[in-house]
């Protein structure tokens, strides 16, 4: 006699084309540790539901390591990288993350939604059909370099909560099939980076190409637009277009240094399963 697995809930949900699982799992009785195994099969494009990665809305509260804050928001972003890693920031997915947590009523709509990340406490503000990520200072560690096949090129190390590798091309088609991961420096990125190939379209408009760890290429970056305008930009506030394959968006630094992202958020499904 068979017994059937126990389902749980999830939705799904992208912006700009970088699209997510999201798992409810408040007290964080329902996935526990989230294994790599679950978030893998989750994200698989043919036998799961398909992602380049999770999101595990819990309570801050509930979480098996607390977030050191003196001023701990309500949730946390619990985000995995499609091959089951855990990573530190995502732009795009704290963006359907905040979209998530007005549409269930679990803030307040219309206001300001602090969350908390790997990467410390980020905000997060609605206007109309755009979320806006306030992701803190971006900061430029120097050159670097990567390569795809026989090719290399240098790079620019960005720190935008997580590692970035920017690199500037004539054509996006310079850096061929992203579908691999670009050799890079491991004793400077001993956890991976994302690498983005950028093409300057204008004094405030770029477009790029990503390879995100553990994702393999996917349609948009968030925090990796952040990188590359910032890795092609002039030192001082401003704002710029990123043209990515999935939509546009907006990034832009204030005279403090603080980043933020502008982007659509889209919720396309949800349903049970028990992968």
């Amino acid at each position: 006699m068979s017994t059937a697995r126990p389902g749980y809930g999830f939705l799904k949900g992208h912006g700009t084309e970088n699209d997510f699982v999201l798992l409810p799992d408040h007290d964080g009785s329902v996935h526990g540790d989230l294994s790599v195994e679950r978030v893998r099969a989750l994200c698989g494009r043919r036998a799961g539901i398909g992602a380049d990665g999770v999101l595990r809305v819990i309570l801050t509260t509930a979480l098996a390591s607390p977030v050191e804050t003196d001023d701990l928001p309500e949730w946390f972003m619990d985000y995995r990288n499609a091959d089951g890693g855990a990573a530190e920031m995502c732009g795009n997915g704290i963006r359907v993350f905040a979209r998530h947590l007005v549409d269930e009523g679990l803030v307040p709509a219309g206001r300001p939604i602090r969350i908390a990340t790997r990467s410390g406490v980020k905000t997060l503000t609605p206007d109309g059909d755009l979320w806006t990520a306030d992701l803190g200072a971006a900061t430029v560690l120097g050159e670097t370099e990567v390569s795809v096949g026989d090719r290399s090129w240098p790079a620019t190390h960005v720190v935008v909560g997580n590692p970035h590798a920017v690199v500037v091309v004539d054509d996006q088609a310079e850096a061929g099939r992203l579908h691999d991961e670009p050799a890079y420096d491991a004793s400077l990125f001993p956890d991976g980076v994302n690498v983005e190939f950028v093409v300057r379209r204008g004094a405030d408009h770029i477009a790029m190409r990503v390879h995100e760890r553990g994702s393999g290429e996917t349609r948009s970056c968030g925090t990796g637009a952040c990188a590359a305008a910032i890795a092609v930009a002039a030192e001082g506030p401003g704002r710029w277009r990123v043209d990515v394959p999935g939509g546009t968006l907006q990034v832009s630094r204030d005279d403090q240094g603080r980043v933020s992202l502008t982007g659509p958020v889209v919720i396309v499904a949800r349903g049970e399963t028990d992968l």
